[in-house]
């Protein structure tokens, strides 16, 4: 194997000064392999044997280990075809799609791609929401699992939901209730009531995303499920347009099916040529807004390995890929499952109590074994709290607040632990300089 080259060996000794612990042979055959694909035909790589595709970069990092998992959940959230009318392809995406590298990942995210075959937008905006709405009806509550949020629509205009005022243009959130009624009750701008109906959201959808709370049998925790959909509206004469203004490009994905090869090849030609370009751009605007405007460190630091992954910066792609092995990176998986319990603490939650006590012990023991002295304290102290709460069953004492406290202590930590081995590679810190200025 050939040995590091310069710019390796400074980030191999600012790793090491930083107390990560980077494999400097995992690097060079992550770096030997990413080389060995710079220049191909394409950039889409199908495993022939596990039935799986995505874009070259992104199966170096996916391990098929637990694929027949994520497939298992994937029965959950995916959409089914309709010959004829509608074509999916379901992928796993973020964490998930990282599973080689992730080693505590946060949520079980799936992406699908969605076209629908109809005469007009309309008519395929109506049939969209049909399928949003029939799935999450579908799927509101059973054995282990619950509806918790569906994305959908965009308000026409200055609405005030909740005492909260919302633009014209910003996402609607709906809930379980909302989706069954097919409404939502607001106030204008002005405080007169509004009713917003699914019919009159779906007309312009936005970007969809349905989310679910999974007890995660195989794993023993819970989980947070979502599927990102990317809705396209194919019309008579061949046309396809995207639903939501934008068609995404396949940089990030791992699709679960071979036979979704059609369906992604045709969707692939429409990505505009400077679509790596746009969603370069697209991530950095998250990475500022992760390291200024709402510090998370942790989903900056995921935003900026791909950059660096796709845009030649491979020296630094290898050393966030070490850093999200480290032990302390549980903790972003920590903070993201407390949301998940105070999702699941209502009254007719599906999730049994039982799981909820035995993921925040699992909690706990992470914490123990990730850190120590006072701040090992001060976090188990909310989390003895917070299962306080959950074993006296006092579903009417409101859990967010403590679970709040704890979240906010963890994403604390969080954000310490990755800004200051960030910042402690030059050249990384020159790039976030360069993007906060």
């Amino acid at each position: 194997m050939s040995e590091p080259s310069a710019a390796l060996q400074r980030i191999i000794e600012s790793a090491q000064r930083l107390g990560v612990q980077l494999d400097e042979s995992a690097a060079l055959q992550w770096l030997t392999a990413v080389a060995a694909g710079d220049g191909q035909d394409s950039d889409v790589v199908v495993d022939v044997k596990e039935g799986v595709f995505g874009h070259r970069l992104t199966m170096l990092d996916f391990s098929s280990e637990e694929l027949a998992h994520f497939r298992k959940m994937g029965k959950l959230v995916e959409f089914d075809d309709v010959p004829g009318q509608v074509e999916t392809a379901l992928a796993l995406s973020g964490s998930a799609a990282q599973s080689k590298i992730q080693t505590y990942p946060g949520d079980a995210d799936f992406f699908e791609r969605v076209n629908i075959i109809a005469p007009s937008r309309e008519e395929a905006c109506d049939i969209l929401g049909r399928l949003i709405r029939d799935k999450a009806l579908s799927t509101l509550r059973g054995p282990g699992y619950e509806l918790i949020e569906i994305k959908m629509g965009n308000y026409p205009q200055d609405v005030q939901r909740e005492g909260k005022k919302l633009p014209a243009g910003s996402p609607i959130s709906w809930n379980a209730t909302e989706v069954q009624a097919g409404q939502i009750e607001l106030q204008d701008a002005d405080g007169n009531p509004l009713t917003l109906t699914w019919q009159q959201a779906v007309q312009d959808p936005g970007w969809c995303k349905l989310d679910w709370v999974v007890a995660d049998q195989a794993h023993r925790q819970l989980v947070n499920a979502s599927n990102m959909l990317d809705a396209t509206w194919e019309a008579p004469d061949g046309t396809i347009t995207p639903l939501d203004g934008y068609l995404d490009p396949y940089f990030q994905e791992v699709y679960l099916e071979a036979s979704s090869i059609p369906l992604f090849t045709k969707l692939a030609k429409q990505v505009d040529a400077d679509a790596l370009d746009e969603y370069v751009r697209q991530l950095e605007k998250e990475v500022r807004k992760y390291t200024t405007k709402d510090p998370n460190f942790g989903k900056a630091a995921k935003r900026m390995y791909n950059i660096f992954r796709l845009t030649g910066r491979y020296e630094e792609a290898a050393f966030l890929r070490e850093l999200f092995d480290e032990p302390a990176t549980v903790l972003y998986q920590v903070w993201s499952l407390i949301r998940t319990i105070d999702d699941c603490f209502t009254p007719d939650s599906s999730i049994e109590l039982d799981t909820l006590l035995g993921q925040t012990d699992k909690l706990i023991l992470s914490v123990v074994q990730a850190l120590e002295g006072p701040e090992e304290q001060e976090i188990v102290r909310e989390l003895l709290q917070l299962r306080d709460v959950l074993s006296r069953e006092r579903v009417h004492e409101q859990l967010s607040p403590k679970a709040e406290s704890a979240r906010a202590e963890l994403i604390n930590l969080v954000n310490n632990f990755y800004y200051e081995r960030m910042t402690g590679v030059p050249t990384i810190k020159e790039y976030m300089d360069g993007l906060g200025s």
